[in-house]
């Protein structure tokens, strides 16, 4: 690449950088790639970026589950059957040689 072109790209590369905006490359699945532009469009959007961000963040952020204990706590364990026998120690020394 010419010296012209790469001084170009660095310089509008630190512009988007000055205002907060980060380069991103997804890859997805052919159905999912109209999804993920309607999600970007949706958060460049003035008039629906907020309502999208509430959206995203109650359904994906990693913050809403907390730590593993607060996600454990919250499973639904109804009728899930969590008692289990007690392991015994074995006798070793009447183990054959």
């Amino acid at each position: 690449m010419p010296k012209v072109r790469k001084t170009a790209l660095a310089s509008h590369r630190h512009r988007l950088r000055v205002r907060g905006i980060v380069r991103l490359e997804v890859r997805v699945g052919k159905d999912d790639a109209a999804l993920v532009r309607g999600v970007v469009a949706a958060l460049t959007d003035p008039q629906r970026e907020a309502e999208a961000r509430v959206l995203l963040r109650r359904h994906f952020s990693a913050s809403s589950v907390g730590s593993l204990k607060a996600l454990l706590a919250a499973a639904p364990l109804d009728g899930v059957d969590l008692a289990r026998e007690r392991d015994l120690p074995r006798d070793i020394e009447s183990w054959p040689s």
